[in-house]
């Protein structure tokens, strides 16, 4: 079985993603707008049982998402550096793709809430995009 390993900027929070990830996502909504004060979020997303942090504790910031279930933005007590989010309604989480140590080898299967992006995104050629979320996503 495959491992990925990650770390926050600083180097204080450390976790490991099994296996192969559910997707890879470019995410353009408002809420992943202002937590990397970029115009995405790029998430790699792996089964809530396929992650677990092995050095130190994340700190929890939970929002409502579009589905009234809760996101659990995990961040770096020291650094402030956000390393994953978990979805609740789907049961995993949102590995930050920069924070991954294979990031040179990923790129997004899809690009979602695009209906959100800031007028100058630029939205990677022939990658699924929707407005919203993915049909088969519950969108």
């Amino acid at each position: 079985m495959e491992k990925c390993l990650g770390v926050c900027a600083c180097g204080k929070l450390e976790f490991e993603c099994l296996g192969d990830p559910l997707n890879s996502v470019f995410c353009y909504c408002l809420s992943c707008q202002r937590v990397t004060n970029s115009d995405k979020w790029f998430g790699v997303w792996y089964p809530k049982d396929s992650v677990s942090f092995t050095k130190g504790k994340a700190s929890i910031f939970i929002r409502k998402g579009d589905s009234g279930k809760n996101m659990e933005h995990m961040f770096c007590i020291k650094c402030s550096t956000t390393v994953a989010v978990f979805c609740e309604v789907g049961n995993f989480y949102s590995i930050s793709a920069s924070c991954l140590q294979n990031k040179e080898e990923l790129f997004p299967n899809m690009l979602i809430y695009t209906a959100q992006a800031v007028s100058w995104a630029q939205f990677p050629i022939d990658v699924p995009k929707f407005d919203i979320i993915a049909p088969e996503m519950g969108g």
